[in-house]
């Protein structure tokens, strides 16, 4: 039996891939259900929580430092930024985890996948929430946020503070997403 794209969306398919051609109703609707299943609340990372989570305590472009190799994550690594070297350009994704975790102990933050947001697309941070809360908008058709870069990228495509905006029905294998599982405080 054939499975719908849906059921299988990725180009790359691997046990430890991540999921890609995703659009951000899927990833959204995925949370959702991850939630009913666990009990718990899954959904994607506003653009603050995400920034904060990649850099993990850096204030360089990346959170390795100022420049990125093929050593360091998966990109197109036929270009370079800063004084990095050129390196080995995979042509498509790699399993999670095949690179160095941040400092936070995250993997892949910069290339791979594109990864989704909550937020809405704003050109830039004015009028901003200065909390974590996504930045969201009365228009539900809204372009959306993308965070991280993919295998397909330039180097400064995947910094730490680069970000692009996709349509919400954009289904590209350079673009997958991450959940965050928020936290449940008792006392």
């Amino acid at each position: 039996m054939e499975q719908s794209p849906e059921a299988e969306p990725s180009d790359f398919n691997g046990q430890n891939r991540p999921v890609e051609q995703v659009d951000w109703d899927a990833a959204v609707e995925f949370c959702q259900r991850l939630s009913r299943k666990t009990g718990r609340d899954y959904r994607l990372p506003s653009e603050a929580e995400w920034e904060y989570a990649c850099r993990a305590g850096a204030g360089s472009a990346f959170h390795c430092g100022e420049t990125l190799t093929a050593d360091l994550a998966n990109y197109d690594a036929d270009y370079t930024f800063s004084s990095g070297p050129k390196g080995k350009y995979r042509g498509e994704t790699t399993e999670v985890g095949s690179f160095p975790a941040n400092d936070f102990g995250l993997y892949d933050m910069h290339g791979n996948v594109w990864e989704w947001c909550q937020d809405h697309w704003h050109e830039n941070y004015k009028g901003a929430p200065t909390n974590d809360s996504a930045w969201l908008s009365d228009n539900e058709n809204a372009m959306r946020l993308l965070r991280g870069g993919s295998w397909a990228d330039l180097p400064v495509f995947c910094r730490s503070a680069d970000r692009v905006r996709s349509a919400r029905d954009d289904r590209l294998n350079g673009i997958g997403f991450r959940a965050v599982c928020a936290a449940s405080w008792t006392l």
